[in-house]
């Protein structure tokens, strides 16, 4: 049995099937969201006999299917590369994209040009499978600015509002300022290594400047410290684009970029060193912003940027297959939380803010058990789907003495990530209502509870699953004392009783006043202020200034109208001072001008 063979044609399968709805309008067949949704389940089956047989066979594959000889000496091929990361990510961004499909049937029921919104999502999806199955950087480079161009048409899909466009813009001008670090990186290669490919093995001598590039833009389209304020922005968008922006697309394609160069950083102290403070920074930042937010779609967007620096962190370890196990547990809870909000979103008339909720848990049941099952497996709850990567991250960040300050900062966000998560959880779930009496709250839909429990089963089992068949076993087993191996879950733990004493706090305490202190998290740690705000004033002013100095003072008043006006007032005054009437004025000016003819004679 030819395997190999076998593997690349179900791969090619699984790539034309998913593009069938993109080609139909092309040959003016009917395309709609029905038909979208079915497809990519198709894709998704299709891609499950992919992912066995290589599993079975333990056997890596790259197709070669165009070459484009860019010069002589210069060659990109169109590589398709079949690894352990890129079989194992098809059927987890298929799985959650039908689901996600599938709830955008009943969410975005109402709208107009729905098939063309679905068809959006699908070509975002085709992106990223595009970017995670690529063997050069060329092809990864198409997937890296399709996953962009979309995310833009996607966030600002409601034009009609300023705050969507504004996020639409917001995301794509700091996603150019990670794409300049790419392209830094491609041409650094194109010049040094004279190839595009990624399976080659790079010199233990790469140099930091390529590595810094690839940083920053893993840094823009992750939304690490620094360059984080499009995600919770993008919350502007559609429920269903949250979903599919912040589980399985976009936001991991910064950190997957890390994993497939990782060659190139395994060598290099100073950039892993870099990448482990940066994520520790950006877990406890995202994970700080996330304590007191009230809209239930923010809180849930700064649980991602936290957990993507907790990403960030791992690839600072040198733990690549590590930091895949947790992309793929992340996507299962982070999709399922954003479709419970939607739906909770939707049944309550598009309120979204959590201090106006509660008492969920008897008119939304399904919906709100389906989230407290997010938010544990978000908190490292034991046997969930996130426990198994997310614990496994934290006793790796024990064995260094280097780690500490990392270690630090990671299990403070690791208790911030229980506090906010029990606070959602409590104040949208439980004790009286406070919701308007009337609204037509109804969850008894297919496309509402069918992609919610999909999801929730996979919250469960997924961590388990990947870890007994898929994960290769390669590191040896690590021996640590009890404390150790129980931080993880001690410290969930105390942020969990933080929660429930701060709740009850709230019920008696006074209002608090007022102050920087108090209101740095609210605040988003002042970032945009002080970028956006303050910096586009000071921009402005100094270019005020500028302008007015050049054009009012030095044209204005020195070679304009006034300059000339000037001058013929100093003209006047001198023919006044000659034309006095005296006669020692008249022969003082003849003689001078006598003189000046003799001389220039």
């Amino acid at each position: 049995m030819n395997l190999p063979l076998i593997l690349n044609t179900s791969m090619l399968l699984t790539l034309t099937i998913t593009l069938t709805p993109i080609i139909l309008p092309l040959f003016n067949l009917k395309n709609s969201p029905t038909i979208i949704s079915q497809t990519v389940k198709a894709s998704f089956l299709s891609s499950l006999t992919t992912t066995i047989i290589f599993l079975h066979s333990n056997l890596e594959s790259i197709t070669s299917h165009w070459e484009w000889k860019f010069t002589m000496n210069f060659k990109i091929p169109i590589d398709l590369k079949m690894d352990y990361y890129s079989m194992t990510f098809f059927p987890i961004a298929l799985f959650i994209t039908w689901s996600i499909l599938q709830f955008a049937t009943w969410y975005m029921a109402q709208e107009p040009h729905t098939t063309k919104f679905f068809s959006y999502l699908l070509i975002f999806l085709i992106a990223m499978l595009t970017l995670t199955i690529a063997n050069n950087m060329f092809l990864l480079f198409i997937g890296w600015e399709g996953v962009g161009i979309m995310s833009f048409l996607l966030i600002g899909w409601w034009h009609g509002r300023a705050e969507a466009n504004t996020a639409a813009l917001l995301a794509v001008l700091y996603n150019r300022i990670g794409d300049i670090g790419l392209i830094l990186c491609l041409a650094w290669l194109a010049t040094t290594m004279n190839t595009w490919e990624i399976q080659l093995p790079y010199s233990n001598q790469t140099p930091i400047l390529p590595l810094l590039g690839l940083i920053l833009a893993a840094t823009g389209k992750s939304a690490q410290f620094g360059l984080h304020p499009w995600l919770p922005a993008a919350m502007e968008g559609p429920t269903p684009v949250s979903a599919l922006l912040h589980s399985s697309t976009m936001v991991v394609a910064g950190i997957f970029l890390l994993i497939r160069t990782h060659p190139m950083f395994s060598s290099n102290q100073t950039a892993l060193t870099m990448c482990l403070c940066l994520g520790g920074l950006s877990t406890l930042f995202a994970a700080t912003c996330a304590l007191t937010q009230n809209d239930i779609k923010k809180i849930i967007a700064f649980s991602t940027s936290s957990q993507l620096g907790l990403m960030m962190v791992t690839i600072g370890l040198n733990l690549p297959q590590l930091t895949f196990l947790h992309i793929s547990t992340h996507a299962f809870f982070k999709a399922m939380l954003f479709l419970c909000s939607g739906s909770i979103i939707h049944n309550l008339n598009g309120e979204q803010d959590i201090r106006k909720m509660g008492g969920l848990q008897k008119t939304l049941p399904t919906t709100a058990s389906c989230l407290t099952i997010g938010n544990l497996a978000l908190m490292g709850t034991p046997y969930l789907a996130g426990f198994y990567s997310k614990d496994a991250i934290l006793e790796s960040l024990n064995m260094s003495y280097l780690n500490t300050w990392a270690l630090l900062l990671t299990l403070l966000a690791t208790s911030f990530t229980a506090i906010y998560s029990l606070r959602m959880t409590l104040l949208v779930q439980s004790n009286f209502t406070r919701t308007p009496p009337i609204l037509p709250i109804n969850e008894n839909n297919p496309a509402i509870i069918n992609p919610i429990t999909r999801l929730a089963l996979g919250s469960i089992i997924t961590g388990f699953m990947i870890v007994s068949f898929i994960i290769p076993m390669k590191t040896p087993p690590l021996t640590m004392p009890t404390h150790t191996k129980t931080t993880a879950i001690v410290i969930t733990i105390l942020g969990a009783i933080t929660a429930l004493e701060l709740s009850k706090m709230t019920h008696s305490f006074l209002k608090p006043k007022q102050n920087m202190t108090s209101n740095f998290s609210s605040t988003l740690g002042y970032f945009n202020l002080l970028t956006h705000r303050l910096t586009s004033t000071n921009l402005l002013t100094n270019g005020q200034k500028i302008a007015s100095h050049l054009i009012d003072l030095s044209w204005y008043k020195k070679m304009g109208p006034e300059g000339l006006a000037t001058l013929q007032l100093k003209a006047t005054k001198m023919s006044t001072t000659f034309h006095t009437g005296v006669i020692k004025t008249y022969l003082g000016s003849f003689t001078l001008s006598t003189l000046i003819m003799i001389l220039s004679m």
